[in-house]
């Protein structure tokens, strides 16, 4: 049904990495494909865990005889047990031995004030199924469901999404302690969903669901902290125009919007449409430049007069998303605007326009499909 990008064998040839991303993203099914399942110490496991917990020294020992039939030793949910990082850490300054430590919360290690090998250990995320991955992608299930491996092919999504809230609220947020209120994070859960794609303001979530600005901001930093939620940060190096400084929110997963948002089906032309397809390129950009690891940054741009571009890419490309079968000079605006401060050198329009053409100044009218091709095919690049 699916294939993933993510090669983990190749980047563990180079160092040991932290492998990152949200509960059911695959992360275990990704290592049990790429490794051999003997050379993974699951921590979920109370066989496994309990003796750990009480001897971390345990080990090495451990890790010497996995490491007889494999170079590379995987710690499944190492945020379970993070003072097995100092056991880590000594292990490959001592040895030849290659660590993928997977974890699907930071917050706990955070919290613990363990360092994270202190550079020694490179970090990958894993994201739910980009559209490459999937055989047969069909963009109108995908804006409704998203893609969590579990999800996307299920014959009943609905169920699947709304077990996943539950397990996610019960597992992540009750069982860990990250909050002491479950009903305000429930509820701010759904807020949360309500601001998918926008830009945030504290100020009129605490007024709309009654929960303190303080702990609005406590529960956003919980999301990106369980990477289930990220902040699209504006670029503010415009200066024919001044840039607006409030970061947009996206969840991580188009589906899980949807399901808090209550959006049982999508219109094409909706606003909801138009939403779950920027959501859509958003999550595609997100994790192209993840698994290509280009370091560059992802952002967006806004000017306090109005002109925006959903998505920059470093300094050179510039990305707008429009859910329209015709695209007009109206929809051009903010990349226009945008070419005017002659920073950028790419400029794309990615919409539901089956007309791929290029305007005479240079801007690119690109079918989605046309545009996720291009970003996946085997170069890594955009032109």
């Amino acid at each position: 049904m699916y294939r993933r990008i993510l090669d983990m064998r190749q980047l563990a040839e180079k160092k040991s990495q932290f492998l990152f991303g949200p509960r059911s993203t695959g992360k275990t099914t990704l290592l049990r494909t790429q490794f051999s399942p003997e050379a993974i110490i699951n921590l979920l496991k109370s066989s496994t865990y309990l003796p750990l917990a009480a001897n971390p020294s345990l080990l090495a020992e451990l890790v010497r005889e996995l490491s007889r039939t494999s170079p590379v030793v995987i710690i499944d949910e190492i945020q379970k047990l993070p003072s097995l990082l100092d056991e880590v850490h000594n292990l490959v300054e001592t040895t030849k031995v290659r660590f993928i430590l997977t974890g699907s919360s930071a917050r706990k290690l955070k919290r613990s004030g363990v360092n994270l090998l202190a550079g020694r250990a490179w970090q990958a995320n894993l994201f739910p199924l980009v559209s490459a991955e999937i055989d047969d992608f069909s963009l109108e299930r995908y804006l409704r469901y998203g893609g969590l491996p579990h999800v996307y092919p299920s014959e009943f999504p609905e169920e699947e999404l709304d077990a996943y809230i539950n397990t996610y609220l019960k597992e992540e947020i009750q069982e860990e302690a990250l909050v002491q209120n479950l009903s305000h994070f429930s509820r701010f859960l759904k807020a949360a969903g309500l601001s998918n794609t926008e830009q945030l303001n504290y100020s009129n979530l605490a007024n709309d669901t009654g929960i303190p600005v303080s702990s609005i901001r406590s529960y956003f930093g919980i999301l990106s902290d369980t990477f289930t939620g990220f902040l699209l940060e504006p670029w503010r190096g415009s200066s024919k125009r001044k840039a607006v400084a409030t970061p947009k929110f996206y969840l991580f997963d188009v589906g899980v919007a949807n399901f808090l948002r209550g959006n049982t089906a999508l219109s094409e032309g909706s606003s909801e449409f138009g939403k779950a397809f920027e959501h859509f390129i958003a999550m595609e950009l997100r994790s192209w430049l993840s698994y290509r690891r280009m370091h560059k940054d992802l952002c967006y741009w806004r000017s306090q007069g109005g002109s925006e571009v959903d998505f920059l890419i470093g300094e050179d490309t510039a990305i707008e998303v429009k859910s329209t079968r015709k695209v007009g000079d109206k929809h051009l605006k903010g990349l226009r605007a945008l070419k005017e401060e002659g920073i950028f050198t790419r400029f794309m329009m990615v919409s539901l326009d089956e007309v791929n053409r290029e305007t005479s100044d240079g801007i690119r009218i690109l079918h989605w499909s046309r545009f996720i091709d291009e970003l996946w095919k085997d170069a890594g690049e955009l032109r």
